[in-house]
């Protein structure tokens, strides 16, 4: 007899023909192996009374919202909605908790009869969806008012869903490097600012810009990379769909003097009418583009490169290339609206297809995961502040994506990849390269 099996045959012997507490249906779609403390309004309780972890179910909407959610979002919905509590962890970093749950918790579907229990004990009432949080977007099929998914409209407003809660907010977060990607560490010591700091050489490096080079940066966020280009007398043009970006990179731009060399513009990345770029960095943009439109994308950034011109893109991967691409559940109600992921197999041929020469790529997942737990470290520290700013709502939609993203990068359920790329002329040629890779990790 399988393990799914002997659990599902102990919880209908353990149900009895009466009315389930709520604790009691939770610790059977757990399979009795709760690896934390769960209490609820009704006054029952279940798991090690001596857990470090718990979860509080506060409210009858709490139910209708684990009741009627798919996969992690009805817990997510009770959670941001305040109908469920968490203890044992800082709610700007859940990480140890959600570890927890990951390591043990392995739900499974009770049999028949016993549904039929939990579903009398819990009342169809709660069988019926409701409004969810106000933090949540609509599901994808409703987000058609915006325009057909990847269209020019639906990317502003998926990109100011994410990117425009708050520059204040995000400078708490993110610290003063204003770096929302994943940083480089040089060794497990290294400060958030100085693996950012790190990633950026290293970008820098690998596409062996020079001063006078000309650099195009697309999806540049609050202007990192094309400030530290023009730090380095490079001329750096960054664009980005976020207003609130925008403002703030011109304004560091201005602050540094860097006026001459760096400009970041509003607007989207097709857009851009220049050619002849030197070299493209694409630093957490292709998340956003959509998997269709992976050609296009590689065909406009090749476009925008003089012959031998180097591209850099830099995005999270899933491990394989041919699960689906689409983001669902939280990340796309809450985090992502309109995000998909692929395999670094899959950018690699588009980049080809695209007459790219694909000279190196890399996996920093594990760099991600440092990164996110420094993200969280700034969260908790700033977490009054952040409350103040956005709304406890927000301030905990962040602290689970983050939380949640660090253990997915951890176990490789998502990855990090850099995927260096050149424009040959017609004879093949990329500029006089070294034989091998010519920067430091």
């Amino acid at each position: 007899m399988s393990t799914s099996t002997k659990d599902a045959d102990e919880a209908e012997t353990a149900a009895t023909p009466g009315k389930l507490t709520l604790a009691e249906i939770l610790e059977i779609f757990a399979g009795g192996r709760l690896p934390l403390r769960i209490t609820a309004y009704d006054g029952s309780s279940a798991g090690p009374p001596d857990a470090p972890f718990g979860l509080e179910l506060k409210t009858p909407r709490g139910t209708t919202y684990l009741a009627t959610g798919r996969g992690d979002l009805g817990l997510a919905r009770a959670y941001i909605a305040d109908d469920l509590d968490i203890h044992g962890v800082h709610p700007g970093d859940p990480y140890e908790l959600l570890k927890a749950l990951s390591n043990s918790l392995e739900f499974t579907r009770p049999p028949a009869r016993v549904m039929a229990q939990i579903i009398r004990s819990i009342g169809v009432e709660h069988l019926r969806p409701i409004a969810p949080p106000p933090q949540e977007v609509p599901a994808r099929w409703r987000r058609m008012a915006d325009g057909l998914r990847h269209s020019r409209a639906r990317d502003a407003e998926a990109i100011h869903h994410h990117y425009d809660v708050s520059n204040t907010f995000y400078e708490w977060v993110l610290g003063t490097s204003m770096t929302y990607t994943c940083a480089c560490y040089p060794n497990l010591e290294a400060s958030l600012d100085e693996a950012q700091e790190n990633k950026y050489r290293l970008v820098f490096e690998k596409l062996r810009l020079k001063p006078g080079e000309r650099l195009l940066d697309v999806g540049c966020g609050w202007g990192g990379m094309v400030r530290y280009a023009a730090r380095r007398g490079v001329k750096a043009t960054g664009v980005t769909l976020s207003r609130e970006q925008t403002s703030w990179a011109q304004r560091a731009i201005a602050d540094e003097g860097l006026t001459g060399l760096a400009e970041v513009r509003y607007g989207d990345y097709r857009d851009i009418t220049e050619t002849r770029f030197d070299a493209v960095s694409s630093i957490g943009l292709l998340e956003h583009i959509g998997v269709r439109n992976y050609s296009s994308y590689f065909g406009f950034l090749q476009s925008r490169m003089r012959p031998g011109g180097l591209l850099l893109n830099h995005c999270i991967t899933r491990p394989d290339n041919g699960s689906e691409p689409s983001t669902h559940g939280f990340i796309d109600r809450y985090v992502f609206p309109d995000g998909e992921l692929t395999g670094s197999g899959r950018i690699i041929t588009e980049a080809q297809n695209a007459g790219l020469e694909v000279l190196h790529e890399e996996n920093l997942r594990q760099h991600y995961a440092l990164t996110l737990r420094d993200w969280c470290a700034n969260l908790v520290e700033h977490w009054d502040e952040s409350v103040a700013e956005v709304g406890l709502p927000t301030a905990k939609v962040w602290g689970l994506y983050m939380a949640g993203s660090r253990l997915a990068f951890e176990s490789g359920g998502i990855q990090l990849h850099q995927v260096l790329a050149a424009k040959p002329d017609g004879r093949g040629d990329v500029g006089a390269l070294p034989l091998r890779p010519w920067w430091t990790p």
